[in-house]
């Protein structure tokens, strides 16, 4: 028997981190955020909040030891991920597990699980640690290919690379987007994919693995804009999905939503990457089904059962954006036009200031089809806009 979680400890406070702590407030449990900047969303809404480096693992010693906490459920990639093994050990549970942390938020560990562990089918890929090096191995996996930093989160840092001499910007890119001390870059294949899904899977202690319905989902820059539900895809691409999902996270272990990526071609399902933890992309569940991604996630770590999912119909979101640079947010305009749509919400993160492109909000609606619901939810994610200082 597992022993009892009173205090979530969660490292990392945006706005996945925010409708977690909103879930495990539901059911009662005490809500640590921490976050290298102060009046992070997720902050606004737990018991206690710390500002800290997370990459300090004296840091995170100190935090963890001041709140006695029962569980660490990490929210970044920003993270010394080898002291959470110290903290799995003294007793504290990590979520999914110290290990799958790691495993995860480093895109070498996890595709080298994935590609030469499992089998899995991914995109062919190199590791490069200098711009020469990433000249040399381009060439081999194949221009046009893809520069990713090895460690990131919502797609910082991503370039798809044309030609040669796009190179240079692309390691300049991904290097000042990366997280962690290494400064490397992993190449891949450009897959001609018709269709990119996330397949949020829930592991849990000791029930079955479950799936949610596959969120599609679109890009830009290597960030999520917007996704919806269900993704059009077939029995047998759905089937092999949630094989290699179920493989991967059996791997990992440990319980909680994993969002597994995949690239649908006409004739593969390739693994793409794996979150261990809530989607950005998933972020459509508030508003398609009874139990969010987020209160799953949450079922799923504390151990209490998941007896169905309930759908209400094709869903999308669609992300709002600052379109510059600002220290301070003084508001939000049209949300009186924006939630005159019938079936819509709108969320606002809360962040306390912007940069170019940053996700500041996401509007969520439903709809006959999941095209309808694509473009009902951008007409009122363009409604709303951004008051700067």
């Amino acid at each position: 028997m597992r022993k009892p979680v009173e205090k979530i400890m969660l490292l990392g406070s945006g706005e996945l981190g925010k409708e977690v702590v909103i879930s495990a407030k539901r059911l009662g449990k005490t809500v640590i955020a921490v976050d290298r900047y102060a009046g992070a969303p997720a902050m606004q809404v737990a018991d206690a909040f710390e500002v800290i480096n997370m990459l300090e693992a004296g840091e995170l010693g100190r935090v963890v030891n001041k709140h006695c906490t029962d569980m660490i459920v990490p929210e970044i990639e920003a993270i010394r991920t080898e002291r959470l093994r110290d903290f799995e050990r003294n007793g504290i549970t990590v979520i999914p597990t110290a290990e799958a942390t790691y495993l995860t938020m480093n895109r070498v560990a996890i595709r080298e699980v994935a590609a030469k562990e499992l089998g899995l089918r991914t995109a062919r890929y190199a590791y490069a640690n200098s711009l020469e090096e990433l000249r040399t191995v381009a060439v081999e996996v194949g221009i046009p290919c893809v520069v990713k930093p090895v460690m990131s989160s919502s797609g910082k840092g991503q370039t798809t690379v044309g030609t040669a001499d796009q190179l240079a910007a692309a390691w300049d890119y991904a290097c000042s987007n990366q997280r962690g001390d290494d400064k490397q870059v992993i190449v891949e294949e450009f897959v001609r994919f018709h269709l990119e899904i996330t397949l949020l899977t829930i592991r849990q202690w000791d029930g079955p693995t479950l799936f949610v319905s596959p969120v599609g989902h679109r890009q830009e820059r290597g960030d999520y804009r917007e996704s919806w539900m269900p993704a059009e895809i077939t029995s047998a691409q759905l089937e092999e999905a949630q094989r290699m999902a179920k493989k991967v996270t059996d791997r990992l272990g440990g319980a909680g939503i994993f969002g597994v990526e995949f690239f649908i071609t006409r004739d593969e399902v390739i693994f793409s990457e794996l979150s261990p933890r809530p989607h950005d992309t998933g972020m459509v569940t508030m508003i398609s089904q009874d139990l969010s991604e987020f209160d799953l996630h949450v079922r799923a770590i504390l151990g209490l059962p998941i007896p169905t999912i309930t759908y209400y119909g094709p869903s999308a979101s669609a992300v709002i954006l600052a379109d510059r640079e600002s220290p301070r947010v003084l508001g939000y305009e049209g949300l009186e036009e924006a939630l005159a749509f019938p079936n819509t919400q709108v969320r606002i993160f809360g962040k306390p200031d912007t940069r170019k492109y940053r996700r500041m909000g996401v509007a969520l609606a439903r709809a006959e089809s999941a095209d309808a619901a694509r473009k009902l939810a951008k007409q009122v994610a363009d409604c709303v806009t951004i008051r700067y200082a």
